[in-house]
């Protein structure tokens, strides 16, 4: 088998996809921008060759690229990042070289936010009421509607990247005439809490690993209001939860993939209301969460369903592992020592995080293990605790 991997340095945990393809016998064949000295050792041990193109967004230097891997080693089998930011890319590559995953013609319903809504709906699950707004006028009278505040996104969009909370007609009128020139989607401001199902698919479709995580709150106030961010996992999920994961699962027909979906819990009658979906693993060290959580290998089991397609490590939700990002501009009450010295007991990894997640993750993260969800949460408070 023949798997091209886009940008194998970045994020810096999922070299570990190669590593473990190569193992089982995988010619992986990565493809970046980063002169081959800038790649760390590891990154190197996990490839059979790595191409280097001067512009990752140039498509004709990975149609090459591609050329290249083509003649050395045969028909290509797989191409993939699990990033978002390469999703179109992969897609435009699998059509043009007929490979297994997502083709341009799947990319719409994966990436534009209003058609996902209508997958929603096809599945029976509730979604947040929406519509693309091209005009000021189209966008006063849906906020007229459904009442402020409404949230505005672009439809095709990243995270929380570009997304407001607009509270007024005065307010909304300004966001128009500033807006970036893209398709924006308007949408219900719905109070609740954040869960996600994730997991991973096998090659039929079938879920061989879901897990969930509750937001201590949305990432779109992280980002705009300069928040700190914790997140955890669920040792229980809920039924209505996994069911509505399953419907959207089968619904977007998933297959040899990480998922990632989000749902808002409403404050009072408590329903679930989805939000969005990716077709990938969410994002930073969550995998490396996931691992600790229920004491697996998901880079292992993930290659060994590309090779294989098996999963085969019994799994339990044994320990609750939260994610807690603290921003370097925060005046926190407690040092790093200070943190280790109370809670190192149960701190798994602590490690600071690239720029590019910053806003959202935090600048430095502590990954804490434990049973007990009472401790859990009072070691998320203790490392956020400000002056």
């Amino acid at each position: 088998m023949n798997y091209v991997y886009l940008s194998p340095q970045f994020p810096p945990n999922y070299h570990l996809f190669c590593v473990h393809l190569r193992r089982l016998g995988v010619s992986v064949l990565g493809l970046a921008d980063d002169p081959q000295d800038w790649l760390r050792p590891e990154v190197r041990e996990g490839l059979t060759e790595y191409y280097r193109v001067k512009d990752m967004h140039s498509y004709d230097q990975l149609l090459r690229a591609c050329g290249h891997f083509t003649h050395r080693y045969g028909k290509l089998d797989r191409v993939d990042s699990h990033t978002e930011y390469w999703m179109e890319t992969e897609a435009r590559l699998r059509t043009d070289l007929n490979i297994f995953g997502p083709k341009l013609a799947d990319l719409a319903a994966l990436q534009r936010k209003s058609l996902m809504k209508q997958m929603f709906t096809q599945a029976g699950v509730p979604a947040t009421r929406g519509t693309l707004v091209r005009t000021l006028d189209q966008a006063t009278l849906f906020a007229h509607e459904v009442g402020y505040p409404v949230v505005a996104k672009p439809d095709v969009g990243v995270g929380a990247a570009h997304t407001f909370k607009i509270g007024s007609d005065a307010e909304l009128e300004r966001f128009f005439s500033a807006k970036p020139p893209v398709e924006y989607l308007l949408e219900e401001f719905v109070q609740g809490d954040v869960y996600t199902f994730d997991g991973l698919t096998d090659k039929d479709g079938n879920p061989v690993f879901f897990t969930s995580l509750r937001y201590s709150q949305g990432v779109m106030e992280t980002v705009n209001e300069d928040l700190h961010i914790y997140f955890y996992n669920l040792r229980e999920i809920p039924v209505d939860l996994e069911d509505a994961g399953r419907r959207v699962l089968k619904a977007f027909d998933v297959r040899e993939r990480f998922f990632h979906f989000e749902f808002f819990r409403t404050h009072g009658d408590g329903r679930l209301v989805a939000l969005e979906v990716n077709m990938r693993p969410p994002g930073g060290p969550i995998i490396d969460m996931y691992n600790y959580a229920h004491d697996i290998d998901l880079y292992w089991e993930w290659a060994n369903i590309v090779v294989n397609n098996r999963f085969v490590e019994p799994y339990s939700r044994k320990y609750h592992v939260c994610y807690v990002g603290r921003k370097s501009n925060k005046p926190y009450v407690h040092t790093h020592e200070d943190i280790l010295g109370a809670y190192g007991h149960c701190v798994v990894h602590h490690m600071a995080m690239p720029g590019v997640f910053a806003l959202a993750m935090g600048d430095y993260a502590y990954l804490v293990r434990t049973p007990d969800l009472a401790e859990m949460l009072a070691a998320a408070e203790f490392i956020h605790q400000m002056s």
